[in-house]
Formats: structure tokens, sequence, C-alpha cells
């Protein structure tokens, strides 16, 4: 997902372009609201974002290193990505639900010179800090962590003007693969000043207008390749937002009728719980403000889709996308004359479904969703092969199949059969099975999604036991305690169930659907 060209207003008049214009002309102005309650002013937190880099120049970073952070939901982050966007930087957010070991994997891989973390993940912090080899100068925390340095010393002392040789940075989301070690995305940096960029343009494919008494909430983690992308293009035209750290249903209705918000990103788990609540907790908060809630990341039961269309009315809007790139878009309207399509191509994007040969194929024919950006391109860092890989000239696919109709509308039929997908979030086998594998006991393993009613899906194992140990109960609680100190939580195996030979061809080629297919039975898969 990147910006688009220049947008007006409705009125045709061109806003200040970017967070740093906006709070320079109305320093006054509430731009943030903090999880649990505090307002902060666009002058503050451009001072804050000013002094970052500052600090994070004075501890030695330059145009094009790269930084990262494991944070929750808070004013640091905002205040790192805007610190990032206008020095030139890469800012790496790390998902706080990582482990050590999967941690230090992306720090060291990055090579992040600065790790900003928030005391609620020190041991997972401090742990990928050591085995990442970052010196405790190059330590940070929000709160208090043994053996890194307070997060106030990178701003104390530093200027709040801005910084010289302004230069437009990006940030670079790590997303997981088949072969389970995650990469960055990485996009080169363009070299030119932040607002030479319409940053906030990217909103503008769903119809989200500069100003316009607009209010974003952002109701999940901003680790999230989108999650940042929306927030930060919000913020850039003129948005205020509303952060919550830990969302719970009940509280995002509260904040949406407290707040009048306008606009979310969403995932079909949320509309799910939202729906469970008693309807006397439904009709206690009003939502008539909200304009789009936007949704993705995870396929959406129709049953779901439905109820709350019903209940929310047409802000109900649908977009598929990768963190390399999009997607499509299908507004209620969209979706109501044509169930399940995930919409049509951006402005931005292009569309295509080709065949195993590379054939483009024609409107109605199932094939590979293949998806190209018309604002520039991107690298897996330091993995050629995968940036080379699965690609058709500047299309590329995250190996979904689906077909187009006459008028350019997607509909998605499968999805990579490995990948799980559970409450929005992609989970791949490959890393996990690698894990299970480095257990004594386990001979053989396949791990695959089997349904759960209210994450879509969860995570199983099936394990072949190796010679001199016997499949029970006991053993089954000695492997997911192996995954509990390797895997983040949402990784790991909710069960294991064993069998006695793995279904493999001659040629190791393992026959997971046969594994798959029963857990399944009288289920439909969402697609």
């Amino acid at each position: 997902m990147t910006a688009t060209p220049s947008s007006t207003t409705a009125a045709g008049q061109q806003p200040p372009n970017g967070f740093w214009a906006q709070a320079a002309a109305d320093p006054a102005r509430t731009v943030l609201t903090a999880p649990g309650g505090e307002e902060w002013s666009a002058g503050r937190l451009h001072a804050d974002a000013n002094r970052l880099v500052h600090g994070l120049r004075a501890a030695g970073l330059e145009r094009g290193d790269v930084f990262a952070v494991v944070l929750p939901n808070g004013v640091e982050f905002l205040t790192a990505y805007l610190a990032a966007s206008q020095a030139g930087f890469y800012l790496v957010p790390v998902n706080h639900h990582l482990v050590g070991p999967e941690i230090a994997w992306i720090v060291s891989d990055s090579g992040a010179k600065v790790l900003i973390a928030h005391e609620r993940f020190a041991d997972a912090a401090t742990a990928a800090a050591d085995e990442a080899a970052l010196p405790a100068s190059h330590r940070y925390c929000v709160g208090a962590v043994p053996g890194f340095r307070p997060y106030g010393e990178l701003l104390d002392g530093q200027p709040a003007t801005p910084p010289a040789d302004r230069t437009l940075g990006w940030v670079m989301n790590y997303t997981s693969g088949t072969t389970g070690r995650p990469r960055g995305i990485r996009r080169p940096l363009p070299g030119r000043l932040p607002e030479e960029t319409y940053l906030g343009g990217f909103l503008g494919i769903f119809g989200i207008r500069p100003f316009d008494g607009n209010v974003h909430l952002v109701c999940s983690p901003l680790y999230h390749t989108a999650v940042l992308q929306f927030a930060g293009a919000a913020l850039h035209i003129g948005h205020p937002l509303v952060l919550m750290d830990k969302w719970t249903p009940q509280e995002m209705l509260r904040l949406i009728d407290a707040h009048a918000c306008t606009h979310t990103h969403m995932v079909p788990t949320q509309f799910h719980r939202l729906l469970a609540l008693p309807q006397e907790t439904k009709d206690a908060y009003d939502v008539s403000s909200m304009r789009h809630a936007i949704h993705g990341a995870a396929p959406c039961p129709d049953h779901v889709k439905r109820a709350m269309i019903d209940w929310w009315g047409g802000c109900v809007e649908e977009y598929y996308a990768a963190s390399e790139g999009g997607g499509a878009f299908a507004t209620a309207e969209d979706w109501l004359k044509k169930p399940g399509t995930v919409g049509r191509a951006w402005p931005i994007s292009e569309l295509a479904v080709f065949d195993d040969d590379g054939n483009r194929l024609p409107p109605g024919e199932l094939g590979t969703v293949y998806m190209k950006m018309n604002t520039g391109g991107f690298s897996y860092h330091k993995d050629e092969g995968k940036t080379q890989k699965n690609r058709i000239g500047d299309f590329f696919t995250v190996g979904d199949l689906g077909l187009m109709d006459e008028e350019g509308y997607l509909f998605l039929r499968d999805r990579k059969i490995d990948m799980i997908i559970s409450g929005g979030v992609n989970i791949y086998p490959a890393e996990i099975e690698s894990v299970l594998l480095s257990h004594p006991a386990v001979a053989d393993a396949a791990v695959f999604g089997i349904p759960h009613a209210d994450w879509g899906e969860e995570v199983k194992a099936v394990v072949e036991p190796a010679e001199g140990f016997t499949a029970a109960d006991a053993l089954a609680a000695e492997i997911l305690h192996h995954c509990e100190r390797q895997l983040a939580g949402y990784k790991r195996p909710k069960s294991v169930d064993f069998i006695g030979t793995m279904p493999r061809d001659p040629n190791g080629k393992l026959y997971k659907r046969r594994l798959r297919d029963p857990y399944w039975e009288g289920h439909e898969r969402a697609m």
C-alpha cells in the first residue's frame, strides 16, 4: 500500500499537505486521543516527532537507516511514524505478540540501529536485543526495562524545531512467507520532501476526503500494515485519531458514540464479536456517525457481512490487498449487488488472473490472482529470490485463487491452501512445523487450520511420533510446551493429534488435504 498523487478537498481547495504543515498552521488543534482519554494537540505531537528525529540522529542514524519499535497503540508509536516519515528513516513495527527469537530475527535482518520497546513487552524485547547484539546505548524503553535507557532520553534536551534536511521515509513492514521466515517489504526512498508526496491520498480510494469532519478510530494494533497505513493517512489529511489499546466490542461502540468517529479499519472477527453483544448493549450507543467501516485481512462470512450491513448500513465496506500492495475495493452496495465479491481494482492498482503457465485468463475463469501497483514497486529485504518469485512482469501474487467477472469484480474462490487466517492474522504452517520437528519425539508434523467459531480458524498440529515415543496426552502437552518457548501465542497449535504414518507420496509430498478435510466436514471454509 503506497501513497497516491495530490488530491483536493470537496470545495476544490488544497488542504495543507501532510501533518507537519497542518501542525504549523494550527498547532492547537486536537489530533490524537490516546488510550485512556488524554488529548494531544498537533503542536505537541509535532514537537515530539521533531525531538525524536534529533535524538535518533544523535544516536547515529542517517538517511536510509532503520529503527524498530515494539510498542502498543499509543502516542509513542505515532511519534515514531512521524519521525521516520520526515527524516528518511525506515520504521520497522514489530508485532508485540512475538517471542524473543522472532523479534531478534526481525531486528537483526532489518539492520535496525535502535530498538524502542514498551515495558509491557520487556522479556521479549530484552531477549531480542541480546540475541541481535544491539548495544545497550541503542535500546530504549517506554517505562522501565533493565538494560534499556528511558525513552525520554531520546527526546530530552533535543530541539522541538523541525530537523534540517527533511526527506521522506517509509515504513518497512515484515510479512511472513510460506518458508516461515518473515521478510521486510522495502520500498526505495524517493529522496524528496515529505510535503511533495500526498501521503493521505490512499484514503481517497475509499471515498474518504480531507478534513470534512472525519475522525478515525484505530481499533487494531498499529504494527499491522493496513492499520498503520490507514491511521497515518488519516492524520496527514486532517483527521483526528482516537486510539484503542486493547479492543473490546462495547468499548469500540462507546468510543464511536463519544467521539463521533467516521471511519475505521476492522477484521471480520471484530464484526463477529460486535454482533454477539446483547441487543440492549448495541442499542445503547449511537453509531450513525460511521461513514466507512472498512474491513479486510481475512474472508468475511456472508451471514456476518449481511448482519453488519443491516446494523451499520452502507458504511460496511471491504478491500482485498496485501502488505506488498493492492488491491480491490467493494462498497456495501457492490457487495449486495454481487454477494461474495471483494470488489474492483483500486485506481492505482491493476488486477489480473493467470493460469499456471502464465497466461492471462478471461472473465469467469478460475486462476491465480495477481496485482500490480502503479505507484512503484517493492523488494523483499535481503531476499532477491523471493522478490523475483511469484511474479509475471510487474504483477505479483500472494497465491490466492479467484476469478473476475465481465465488470471487473473479483471473487476469491480459495487461498494458499496451507495458510491459516485466524482473527485476521496470516499464520504460515512451515514455521510452526519447523519448531515441531525440532522436538525429539516428533518424526513428522503437519500444521493446518481447523474451524473456530470466533476466530475463523485455529491452529491444529498432527504429529507422527518418533520411534520410542508413545502417542498420549502427556506427549501432546510436552510438545505444546515446547512450542510455547519458541512461538508467539497466536502461532502455537491449540491441540495436537497423533497419526501412525504421515500421508506422503514416494517423493515426500504431503497430502495435507487428507489430514485437514475431516475437521472441516459440516463446515464451510470462508472464502
